[in-house]
């Protein structure tokens, strides 16, 4: 399910100045707090649904619903900072705390430091800057979660990842079009 919503916006840092994961993180905590959008995304128990949002300073937004038991797989968001934030269920978020290479590379060893993991319940999110590879997941076997999502700049693709013990391998690079 796609669709545009509008939802108030707040100013970047300065005039004309891009969001930063500051920005994102104060949009996503109010466009959680408002209870009439959350509630007005359809949700569907096979598969996640998803509205976007006007977000703030020219970023992209969505209004994401995860049924019980889904997840992203891992990713990142390439060039773009972002936030994140559960406005119903709770989520968890699995993350390495290293900096992948770009590009010209297929599969990594990663070493054996670098998980990160974060709970994050209703009304907790979190920003993140570029490059950050992560997934996001429903474990809850009875409730959907609703989170709120914002990257600034608007997403150029999306690099997805299989993962095997501690090999990262990069399966499939995604543009704009492909998710739209």
């Amino acid at each position: 399910m796609s669709a545009s919503l509008s939802t108030p916006s707040s100013p970047a840092s300065a005039p004309g100045a891009a969001p930063t994961q500051a920005d994102l993180l104060d949009f996503v905590r109010r466009t959680a707090a408002d209870t009439e959008l959350i509630s007005s995304l359809p949700l569907d128990p096979e598969g996640r649904t998803w509205v976007r949002l006007d977000g703030p300073g020219g970023s992209e937004a969505w209004l994401i619903g995860w049924p019980p038991g889904s997840g992203t797989g891992w990713h990142d968001h390439a060039e773009s900072v972002g936030a994140f934030l559960a406005a119903a269920g709770e989520l968890r978020e699995n993350s390495l705390a290293t900096r992948l290479p770009t590009d010209g590379w297929k599969t990594l060893e990663l070493s054996e430091d670098v998980d990160r993991e974060r709970r994050l319940p209703a009304g907790k999110g979190r920003s993140f800057g570029r490059d950050h590879v992560h997934e996001v997941l429903n474990e809850s076997t009875e409730r959907h979660a609703i989170s709120v999502h914002a990257y600034y700049p608007p997403l150029p693709r999306i690099r997805r990842y299989s993962r095997t013990g501690q090999v990262l391998r990069l399966e499939q690079v995604e543009i704009p079009e492909d998710w739209q």
